[in-house]
């Protein structure tokens, strides 16, 4: 993690809008109608429901997904009692975290109260407003109190997260260390170092998960808490010991199985993780600074099983882990309170997560390779995109079950497909397409199997059921990278071309291609050759039926994969040209970009073929194009150059097809924006349309205007490049795609593979 300085920190919360939240409206605001609809006389109707039926709330209002955020200032991070007004930007910055993280909003309100009856009255006062409640920063014991009687008094959830979220994420890491080490939580001995808020929910978590009363040890500032103690309120008092021989941390320590510190820094000494049962657990929670750093904690011991709150060790202990996906849960089902039962449920819908195989996207985020389950992997990382849907899921259910609910999810595949798509973790188009895939699994060839990111996207393209991958490489090389990867090779055949025993097939695929293109030159022996690169190989699979899909494009240039593919596929009759074609997925919609990566300068001819195959592939998507013909300039103001080109394009087709909404040359503004073009140009075909593909006038604009969509809107999904115009599933990958982005390509692959042999069959 890189070190914050004061002055970035500062720069970070001032620069341009002061603040890191801010609302925005969901409907349309741009006439008067709308205006009239939001406020008077509008919205007297969904008030009038409201007070017929005050549930409707959830319906008519953002009841339903807004948490309030409320402190009183008087335990702010690390930095003690400093008022509620100098609190707001960590108020704000949980707003910012809920959002990020389950698309929750947040107001966050600071009150200016100490005195606990006025503060649980300011909160009740202002519930109706929201769907749930956190409390935040607010100092023991007073905290207790008033999450207790605000969770009595109010009907939606109250979560004190200073208490409870490192209770339900330091207990999900807890259980699963507790499996690394083979021990049982009823039988090991636990010492507390620490009474606050969060010590004591973190205590009374391992004690509903079975931890014994017996077995705990805890202590304050002034040593341990024991039943001698007179000075003790009731949270300390639950915890008191019977025991007489221990006073300090040192003594308590000695034999112990576990320590979790929530206290301060460097107050664990290694001589006494030295002095700890075999295997021993230290969640070091003081944050900066842990109780022992994890350096000296290894060093002491090699067989600590270690967590901390920072970032930048293994096993961090992170409420975010937790709350936003709890507060979903909750809201989710318009649940009257978060509950013991919903805060299990919880713990171990975490503690399972860390089990499971770690996605692309978290190794990648943590530059590692594989993530998996063992002792410096027992806590899911808070960039998982799978703690959504687990967590969250895993809440839900239990606020039915135990009653708290005041609506049922039925349908839990819908509710997880929702959940993704309201993170962009998933669109419907994606989706989509995995499941079409999905029908008809068909053969497909990734011809850099040596790739990290291919060989992962074969093995994942595998696990989601869309395909039967084949992998082109040295399968000693292959399977020497899988187990580095830790990835399962099952299923997969890797097919290693240059083998003797491919000399067979090699010979095979060199006799039909030299009598394909023999009037053009190529010979038995050059083709012979040309089997030993895998782009001929493995293009050669799919024109023999071998395969039924090709993808190909981390390691090898454009210009001799297009080459190869003309050579051996073939373009599409009725084509002279074929290209590439780039789907957006954005919050405005689905938008088709094309070509985006084979022609450089094309000529009104290649721009026609463009237009007709862009024409045919969004109607493959099972979109009705409506498509822009871009320019610098708009229709025929500009007579020289490319502009020129463009709408000579542009009047062929419209001859060619008179029903096709298609017009241009126009600049992308007057594209995009409906009103902007119909009231400047009310001649144009596609009035009163909105524009949903855009052909660009040549390779360098259309590259550089997806790729600065892609990084100017990272929540954007990008889909392709997707081939148009060949005659067999060729597709292709930029070299820096992701895994996740070809897996994409695959699936597209193989419904351009199904629809190709449906064709074959209905020719037939």
């Amino acid at each position: 993690m890189a070190k914050i300085t004061k002055e970035a920190a500062l720069l970070y919360h001032s620069q341009g809008k002061p603040g890191k939240i801010e609302v925005v409206p969901t409907k349309p605001y741009s006439t008067q109608t709308d205006l009239a609809l939001a406020y008077s006389p509008g919205v007297a109707e969904p008030c009038l429901e409201i007070e017929k039926n005050p549930q409707d709330a959830y319906k008519y209002t953002a009841k339903g997904n807004l948490v309030a955020v409320i402190s009183n200032g008087t335990a702010v991070l690390g930095l003690g009692d400093i008022g509620a007004l100098s609190g707001k930007p960590v108020m704000e910055g949980k707003g910012l975290l809920f959002k990020i993280y389950a698309g929750i909003d947040v107001f966050d309100i600071e009150v200016d109260e100490k005195d606990p009856e006025k503060f649980i009255a300011a909160v009740k006062a202002i519930a109706p407003t929201f769907g749930g409640i956190n409390l935040e920063d607010i100092k023991a014991p007073e905290c207790f109190e008033i999450e207790r009687r605000l969770k009595e008094e109010l009907d939606i959830p109250v979560m004190h997260d200073d208490q409870h979220g490192t209770a339900i994420i330091s207990s999900a890491g807890l259980v699963n260390a507790l499996q690394v080490a083979g021990k049982k939580i009823e039988d090991v001995k636990i010492v507390v170092n620490g009474a606050g808020a969060s010590a004591v929910s973190c205590t009374k978590l391992y004690v509903s998960l079975g931890a014994r009363l017996e077995n705990i040890v805890m202590l304050d500032s002034k040593g341990v808490i024991s039943k001698t103690r007179t000075d003790l309120n009731e949270q300390k008092r639950y915890f008191a010991t019977d025991r007489t021989d221990v006073h300090t941390l040192e003594e308590a320590i000695k034999g112990a199985d576990v320590f979790l510190g929530l206290s301060k820094g460097n107050v664990l000494s290694q001589d006494m993780v030295r002095s700890m049962a075999p295997m021993p657990i230290v969640f070091a929670l003081a944050n900066p600074t842990p109780e022992i750093s994890y350096e000296d904690a290894m060093s002491a011991r090699p067989d600590v099983l270690m967590a901390t709150g920072r970032s930048d060790y293994p096993n961090q202990i992170n409420n975010v882990i937790g709350f936003p996906y709890i507060f979903r849960g909750a809201l989710d089902t318009h649940a009257k309170a978060i509950n013991e039962d919903m805060k299990i449920a919880a713990v171990h819908a975490i503690a399972n997560l860390a089990k499971q195989p770690v996605p692309d996207v978290v190794n990648e985020a943590y530059h590692v390779n594989n993530l998996s389950f063992g002792p410096e992997y027992f806590i899911p990382k808070p960039v998982d995109p799978r703690l959504i849907t687990e967590v969250s899921c895993a809440v839900a259910k239990a606020a039915m079950e135990s009653g708290v609910a005041r609506t049922e999810i039925k349908n839990w595949d819908a509710y997880c497909v929702h959940l993704r798509e309201l993170m962009g973790y998933e669109s419907k188009l994606t989706r989509q397409l995995y499941d079409t895939a999905r029908r008809s699994p068909q053969r497909v060839v990734f011809a850099e199997g040596i790739h990290p990111n291919m060989l992962k996207a074969a093995v994942e393209a595998k696990a989601e059921g869309i395909c039967h991958p084949i992998l082109l490489g040295n399968d000693e090389a292959i399977g020497k990278l899988a187990e580095e990867m830790d990835l399962s090779l099952e299923g997969i055949e890797i097919v290693n071309l240059r083998h003797p025993d491919e000399s067979d097939r090699r010979e095979r695929y060199a006799r039909i291609l030299a009598e394909k293109r023999a009037r053009e030159g190529f010979t038995y022996e050059e083709a012979n050759d040309k089997m030993f690169e895998r782009n001929y190989f493995g293009m050669m699979m799919v024109e023999t039926g071998d395969a039924d899909a090709f993808i190909t494009g981390l390691y090898t240039r454009y210009s001799n994969t297009i080459k190869v593919a003309k050579e051996v596929i073939g373009i599409q009759p009725g084509f002279k040209h074929f290209g590439t074609m780039h789907i957006l997925n954005s919050k405005k919609g689905t938008y088709f970009l094309a070509d985006t990566l084979i022609n450089r300068h094309p000529d009104t001819e290649t721009l026609i073929d463009i237009a007709k195959l862009s024409d045919k592939t969004v109607r493959f998507f099972n979109h009705t194009p409506v498509i822009s013909m871009l320019s610098y300039s708009n229709f025929g103001a500009d007579t020289t150059g490319s502009p020129v080109k463009v709408h000579e394009a542009v009047a062929h087709m419209q001859e060619e097809y008179p029903e096709l909404a298609i017009d241009g040359e126009m600049q992308v503004n007057f594209a995009m924006n409906r009103e902007l073009r119909d009231a400047k140009y009310p001649f144009t075909r596609l009035k009163g349309k909105d524009v949903n593909t855009l052909i660009f006038p040549n390779l360098s604009s259309a590259n550089a205007g997806y790729k600065l969509l892609q990084a100017m809107d990272p929540d954007t999904e990008f889909i392709g490049p997707i081939q148009m115009g060949l005659n067999k599933p060729i597709h292709f990958t930029d070299f820096e795609s992701s895994v996740r982005d070809i897996v994409n390509i695959t699936a597209v692959a193989v419904i351009d593979a199904i629809v190709d042999k449906k064709k074959k069959k209905e020719s037939k």
